[in-house]
């Protein structure tokens, strides 16, 4: 037989309009693409974004007018929706914003006003599990780092595709894939102790079939409560996943820039994550989580200053 011959890498779409809800300036295109929700973004010289979710890879530019424009390998007929649910699958972000309490908090009001457009990622569950069992004790770049071995090693490929390094068109290894991966393989991606409760929590998905949808599925209390119960998850970052992954609004996760903000605007200076968590929820309101990306982003901008 002979040899096989080499696969030729798809070619991009043109690029075509995105419909989205709300317009959105490069500065906050970054934040919501690069600020945290999400680690498999990654900015392009000609100032948009190449990334991978679920199945799908794009790119994704902002016009001047704030206007979304999206682009993928051919064909890529149902990447423009992916997308738009990707972007917008929480609702219409200026309905969501006007429910906030920013009448009666004028902090919360300059960070809508800054950040005008900044949304929150409706991204897949167990990817988003993935991701925030990684970020333990970690920042944005060594989190992406770690998330892009994982992909690059065990994940299936979406490519070849033209521009684009084979580290960037793998899609996440599921969690069945990962029950098969041994720890020390896992660690092999810089996951250090991490790999221990990925390959613990791997194992009991793998032996669990459906329990990931039947948690994204109960009411926000009890899904998180399930979550904790996963090795390596405590309440940031199961309130992550499902603020990120589930579209639970109502999650407010406190880290330490959001542990900063609501001590020096909110005079709670010594709370504990706990307490500032049930403080974010009643005084945000249903819609907590929303306000707490807001927070979160002004916060980092204005600490880096």
């Amino acid at each position: 037989m002979g040899e096989a011959r080499p696969v030729s890498p798809a070619r991009w779409s043109a690029w075509q309009p995105l419909a989205t809800t709300a317009p959105i300036a490069p500065a906050v295109l970054a934040e919501t693409l690069d600020g945290g929700q999400a680690f498999r973004w990654h900015h392009e010289p000609d100032g948009g974004w190449i990334g991978t979710f679920g199945g799908n890879l794009v790119r994704l530019r902002p016009d001047p007018a704030g206007a979304l424009h999206w682009s993928a390998p051919r064909p890529a007929a149902a990447a423009g929706g992916a997308l738009a649910a990707y972007l917008d699958g929480n609702g219409d972000l200026a309905a969501l914003t006007d429910v906030l309490p920013w009448r009666s908090d004028a902090h919360l009001a300059r960070c809508l006003d800054e950040f005008r457009g900044l949304r929150i990622l409706r991204q897949p569950f167990g990817e988003t599990l993935l991701c925030f069992l990684c970020s333990a004790t970690k920042q944005i770049v060594q989190i992406k780092q770690m998330v892009a071995l994982l992909a690059e090693r065990h994940g299936y490929p979406l490519g070849p595709v033209e521009g684009v390094p084979a580290a960037r068109s793998h899609r996440l290894p599921t969690w069945e894939q990962l029950a098969e991966i041994p720890e020390a393989r896992l660690r092999e991606c810089l996951l250090g102790f991490r790999a221990r409760f990925i390959h613990q929590t791997a194992r009991f998905l793998a032996a669990h079939h459906g329990w990931l949808d039947e948690t994204a599925a109960q009411p926000y209390a009890a899904a998180k409560a399930r979550l904790c119960s996963l090795p390596g998850v405590g309440e940031k970052v199961a309130d992550c996943v499902l603020l990120f992954g589930a579209g639970r609004l109502e999650a407010f996760p406190v880290d330490t820039w959001v542990l900063k903000a609501m001590a020096a605007r909110y005079g709670l200076e010594g709370w504990k994550p706990a307490q500032v968590a049930h403080f974010g929820r009643t005084h945000f309101g249903p819609l907590a989580g929303l306000a707490q990306q807001y927070l979160f982003a002004w916060e980092r901008k204005h600490r880096a200053e």
